[in-house]
């Protein structure tokens, strides 16, 4: 479970990587990144680690 966790914290950060150069999908984008830092956050509290 926290592999999946993991895995799409990276899949939403670049997708903010991508939105963010392209200007498309407004501030929907920068939700989607505190999303991802949120769930790096919660792994690395976790005790597991990256």
């Amino acid at each position: 479970m926290r592999s999946l966790l993991y895995l799409v914290a990276i899949i939403l950060i670049i997708g903010w990587a991508l939105g963010f150069f392209v200007y498309s999908a407004g501030s929907l984008i920068h939700i989607l990144l505190v999303i991802a830092i949120i769930a790096i956050l919660l792994r690395l509290i976790g005790g597991k680690g990256i």
